[in-house]
């Protein structure tokens, strides 16, 4: 004849805290712990170490951990493992918003450091807005061939200003040679009369 031990188990799991899962009896004094009728006497057996919680089932990430680790590799993520979308699995928005933070940061530093000024700035932020620059390297490459063109802009215009002057002391020169001569021929007609 089996002894119901149900009471006890309850009890101990009341006791110990845990779930009646948890708990074992020892099948060697199973007469003693049937004659526990109180959680003080469950207690004491608990302590003698009749009754024991059971430790927790060991549930291993390892090869949880084993596979993330492939998956940053890029293993198993080819097109039989994907369930949503491109859009759902990394959003375009996302996309955008980290392309235009990249390239409102590059446009800002370069602003602050005065290697552009504030027109290059402005058009330029504009056209990253319009989706005109995929990525830095091709802004950088827009903002050096800007730079460049706005500094031949500015050695042609000096230029012609250098050639303006030169051409206005020129014509200074001249003019004054001919107001001298003039003065000369009527100094000498003055004389001679």
């Amino acid at each position: 004849m089996t002894i119901n031990l149900k009471l006890q188990k309850r009890l101990a799991a009341s006791v110990l805290k845990c779930g009646r899962r948890k708990i074992w009896l020892d099948p060697n004094e199973i007469n003693d712990i049937a004659l526990a009728n109180s959680r003080r006497n469950i207690t004491k057996l608990a302590r003698d170490g009749m009754i024991i919680k059971k430790p927790n089932v060991v549930h291993s990430r390892a090869r949880v951990q084993l596979r993330n680790e492939a998956k940053r590799k890029g293993r198993h993520t080819g097109t039989g493992k994907r369930r949503g979308t491109a859009n759902a699995r990394l959003p375009f928005k996302v996309l955008w918003m980290r392309r235009q933070r990249v390239l409102r940061r590059l446009l800002k530093k370069m602003r602050d450091a005065k290697k552009i000024d504030k027109h290059i700035y402005h058009s330029l932020y504009m056209l990253a807005k319009g989706n005109q620059f995929k990525n830095k390297r091709v802004l950088t490459e827009t903002i050096h061939d800007m730079k460049s063109v706005k500094a031949k802009e500015k050695s042609i215009q000096e230029q012609v200003d250098a050639r303006k002057t030169r051409a206005k002391t020129r014509l200074d020169r001249k003019a004054a040679k001919e107001a001298k001569k003039m003065a000369d021929a009527e100094a000498a007609q003055a004389a001679s009369s």
